[in-house]
């Protein structure tokens, strides 16, 4: 988790609210808003995480820098707050989105995208599952074993990735980004493909 101290404690707060505003949303209109846009969403933010080489340049040190001046920095916040309100509002891909956006803005390697990525997902995840428990909109039978499947998960993935050789770590990113790309798009247009093709 160094990266959030090394400065990006600042994308917490956009995050969390954004997580929050989606939840809201979620509870007062429902989640079938953003299901078009999930698969192209997620396609743009695996093909950022392929170009990072491209938009971040090292230094002495090989510590990387993404190539963003201050000025730009509003605009990456505002960017992180609507992640987040995806997040809590639909969330499907939200990981591989995460990573694209702070893939222009975090230093260090892909291991240490991936760790930012972690704990401002959990806040912002966090805030968002307190708003639909507090508004009586979770499942239980299914939201127990999900949130323990993530726990064990999460905390194996985030062990493994820690340790991983960054090349791994990034190949691995960006095939689960394609990987997902794929079966979004197919989940959305394949059916109609399918009937289209029968007639």
């Amino acid at each position: 988790m160094s990266s959030v101290a090394d400065g990006y404690g600042c994308f917490l707060i956009p995050s969390v609210l954004g997580g929050l505003v989606g939840a809201v949303l979620l509870s007062r209109t429902g989640n079938r808003n953003f299901i078009q846009l999930v698969p192209w969403l997620v396609l743009v933010a695996t093909v950022i995480i392929v170009l990072r080489p491209i938009l971040v340049r090292r230094d002495e040190s090989c510590s990387v820098h993404p190539d963003i001046t201050v000025a730009v920095w509003p605009v990456a916040i505002a960017g992180m707050f609507l992640v987040g309100l995806y997040g809590g509002y639909f969330g499907a891909g939200i990981g591989i989105l995460m990573i694209g956006a702070l893939s222009f803005i975090s230093r260090g390697d892909i291991r240490h995208v991936v760790a930012l990525k972690n704990f401002l997902n959990l806040c912002m995840r966090g805030a968002a599952i307190l708003v639909l428990v507090l508004e009586g909109n979770v499942n239980w039978n299914y939201g127990v074993p999900m949130a323990l499947g993530g726990l064990v998960g999460g905390y194996i993935g985030g062990m493994v990735s820690h340790r991983a050789n960054r090349k791994v770590v990034r190949s691995i990113v960006i095939a689960v980004g394609f990987v997902a790309s794929v079966y979004y798009l197919w989940k959305l247009y394949g059916p109609a493909v399918v009937r289209a093709a029968a007639e």
